[in-house]
């Protein structure tokens, strides 16, 4: 006879399981920064070496530093980004020995040059978090000893190191098709999750679950950004990198895809909102083959991100869909809200066939005219 299960036993359970999910988090999380761990090793040491022994500089803190926050381990290592935040420290870097070398050391020289670092940074850059990043290194210039080369020998390390930085985003790429992909697959996911969703809704005329769904839908915006970001970092390294420049028009077609789905997203939300304020709840077997069909060709088209073969496959498959689109054929007899909703997907289709590569104007010549 076992022992009846205590308590104790069942938060012990739910602490073990939570431990385990955040090391298996934490696991994914350190693979997928590899790439760039790698990069911040490698180019942090060249800058090192250069500034010690090309410059003769002894003590290269400031090399190390801009190169560390300059490429920074976030996905978004796009050249643009990098030289901005090299610029910014070196303006922080240049007003705090320009303090030095006129006023000294001091607690108001140390206050003056962490507010004309941030008052100046602010004023070129739109990016918040830049005037930070330039006062603090402002800050630690104005409380380190002057080095033995003079006060500019960490100018001449904080250029170093913004050099360094951007030829490692073309030289030592992060493979930033890799993340692309991955955010891309997160957002499908979802996407094509949420049209299950609305496939079991329709069978069972299940107006609560829709309104759920309504709700997953509108959390897709986070994903489109991430994709987003993560494409334009991808699309600007490979027009400096010469080992991605070869993928420009691949991620230029993943752009314009982005892009369609980006509306494919918004209007599957008003889709989900449409079932979610129908009259009842009974079954809708032919809205239920629909939203299946549409569900396989975004499924079909998320492939087609490693295999762009399939695209044809998944523009015949959508226009097949699309002919059907007319609510007196579809679903004939049936009252204006019926109507509305068959309506409502027509620019959805119209999405999701231009983000496979169809001209916009050639897919809505697939849609039958529901004018007449």
């Amino acid at each position: 006879m076992t022992a009846p299960l205590r308590p104790e036993d069942g938060e012990r359970a739910s602490f073990a399981a939570r431990v385990r999910a955040e090391a298996r988090a934490g696991f994914e999380r350190t693979g997928a920064s590899l790439p760039s761990i790698v990069q911040l090793v490698v180019a942090v040491t060249v800058a090192y070496a250069l500034a010690h022994f090309l410059l003769g500089h002894p003590y290269p803190i400031v090399a190390v530093t801009v190169t560390l926050s300059s490429l920074g381990l976030v996905l978004d290592a796009r050249p643009r980004r990098v030289l901005e935040t090299a610029i910014a420290m070196t303006i922080g870097i240049i007003l705090s020995e320009l303090i030095l070398l006129v006023a000294g050391q001091g607690l108001w020289q140390f206050s003056l040059t962490v507010f004309a670092a941030l008052v100046l940074t602010r004023l070129l850059s739109p990016v918040p978090g830049l005037p930070i990043v330039a006062a603090v290194q402002a800050g630690l210039v104005t409380l380190l000893p002057v080095p033995p080369g003079g006060p500019f020998t960490r100018t001449e390390d904080a250029v170093l190191g913004g050099i360094v930085a951007l030829a490692s985003t073309a030289l030592l790429p992060r493979d930033p098709r890799r993340a692309a992909r991955r955010e891309a697959l997160k957002f499908f996911s979802a996407f094509t999750s949420i049209l299950s969703s609305l496939v079991a809704v329709v069978r069972l005329g299940d107006k609560e679950t829709a309104e759920l769904v309504l709700g997953r839908a509108r959390e897709t915006h986070g994903l489109l950004e991430q994709w987003k970001s993560s494409l334009d970092s991808a699309a600007a390294i490979s027009r400096i990198s010469p080992f991605l420049r070869k993928h420009r028009h691949e991620l230029a077609g993943l752009q314009v895809m982005q892009q369609h789905m980006d509306h494919a997203a918004r209007n599957l939300r008003v889709v989900a909102r449409r079932l979610s304020v129908l009259s009842d709840d009974r079954p809708r077997p032919e809205l239920a083959e629909l939203f299946a069909g549409l569900q396989s060709a975004a499924s079909m088209l998320a492939q087609s991100i490693d295999h762009p073969e399939l695209r044809p496959i998944v523009r015949q498959s959508l226009i097949l869909i699309a002919i059907t689109l007319d609510p007196r054929t579809l679903i004939p007899g049936q009252p204006v809200s019926e109507a509305s909703l068959v309506v409502s997907v027509r620019p959805l289709v119209l999405d999701l066939l231009a983000a496979s590569g169809m001209a916009i104007d050639e897919a809505r010549r697939a849609l039958p005219d529901i004018t007449s």
